[in-house]
Formats: structure tokens, sequence, C-alpha cells
């Protein structure tokens, strides 16, 4: 099989990202993009983002998850802490997050430390998701191998049994993540693959120093 993708162009031409319109802080920036994409017709899932991590094997990781709340302090999700991805977070918490919106023309990427949320956090949060997603946080053991969707399938069944009118409590193998950026790049497309990038840096007094990278 072969298919050559030498030909697919496409001229980047809707913004401009310049030190002069970047703010001190870089959530600032984030917060700002991330609205502008919220507002936008063309941008579906707004928050949905790539997390990379690096696995007991060696190899990298990638994967799309949800980003469920953004502070001064960082990124918040949610998952399965003994799952893969859990796993390798036990083991090196240095992770990636990277956000693609290409109908705006940007990126924006994200290095930064995994930290646990307490569990009154997360307790809050699993509350609030509909019966069926807390139903399913139990049902689903997270990356391990089934042995068919009709396994899963009977899991949810017998759990709605256990469970009917009572309350669904957050299972201890499940919780939020806290990402805590050392540096976060925004890139936006320009003409003649001139892209605009932008990367701020978190320094040892915790501000952050702003410098613009090549293409």
């Amino acid at each position: 099989m072969q298919k050559d993708l030498s030909n697919y162009r496409k001229s980047y031409e809707k913004q401009e990202l310049l030190e002069s319109n970047c703010p001190e802080n870089p959530m600032e920036l984030f917060q700002t993009w991330f609205r502008n994409a919220e507002e936008s017709e063309s941008v579906d899932e707004t928050n949905a983002m790539t997390i990379s991590t690096i696995g007991k094997d060696g190899f990298p990781k990638s994967r799309v998850v949800l980003l469920k709340k953004f502070t001064w302090e960082g990124f918040i999700f949610y998952t399965n802490y003994t799952s893969e991805k859990g796993k390798a977070i036990e083991a090196n918490n240095n992770i990636c997050l990277s956000f693609f919106w290409p109908a705006l023309e940007q990126q924006i990427i994200i290095k930064g430390k995994a930290e646990k949320q307490v569990e009154n956090l997360s307790d809050g949060y699993f509350e609030s998701r509909p019966e069926g997603s807390k139903l399913g946080a139990w049902a689903s053991n997270q990356s391990s191998v089934v042995s068919s969707r009709k396994e899963l399938e009977e899991n949810l069944v017998s759990l709605e049994k256990k469970f009917d009118g009572k309350e669904i409590p957050r299972p201890n193998h499940w919780g939020g993540y806290l990402v805590k950026p050392i540096s976060i790049e925004f890139w936006q497309g320009r003409p003649n693959r001139l892209h605009d990038r932008i990367r701020y840096f978190l320094q040892e007094d915790f501000s952050w120093k702003l410098e613009r990278l090549a293409p």
C-alpha cells in the first residue's frame, strides 16, 4: 500500500500572534483562546485534548481525553487510576497536553507534572456526572483485556441492579489529575509556514519567561 501525501497543503492566514498581545501569565492567553474556540461554530468539543505519557515499556503514548476544568494552577481531567494512562503517570508524572483547533489554525502544547486531586474534589465532580457515566466508571476495568463487548454490557446490567435506587459512590480507583504546567506553547498558523510560536516557560521565582520559537 502506498499513498503520496506531498501535495496536501494549506495556507494559514486567519490570525497572528505577536508578543505585544501576550499577557504576562499564559493562563490568561489560554482562557482567551479557549473562549474564542468555544464561541466558534466551527470547533467541535473545544475541551478535547491529547495527553501524552511515557509508558512502563518506554514508549510514549497519546490519547484524546476531555479537559474538565482549568484554573490559575493548571488543567484538570479525570480517569481510571489503574488504567494504562494512570499507571504511566504513577511511574512518571511528566506529561504533555495538546489542543488542536484546525478551524482557528491554532495549537496549544503544554508540558507539566500531573498530581492526583484530593479525594473530596474528585468526589464532587463524580457526583455531578450522569448516572450512566458513574456506572461506567465501575463497569470498566480500563485498559484491561476483555473477552467481548457482551462482558462489558453484562457488567453494566449487574451494576444497574446493584445500585438501583441507591447513591452511586465514586470508585477508589477513579479520580482527577491536576496538571501543573512548566511550559505552554501557543502556535498560530501563518502564511509561508512562518508560523507564530510563543512559548512561556516557568521560572524558579514562579514568573513566566516569554520567548518566540522559530517555526
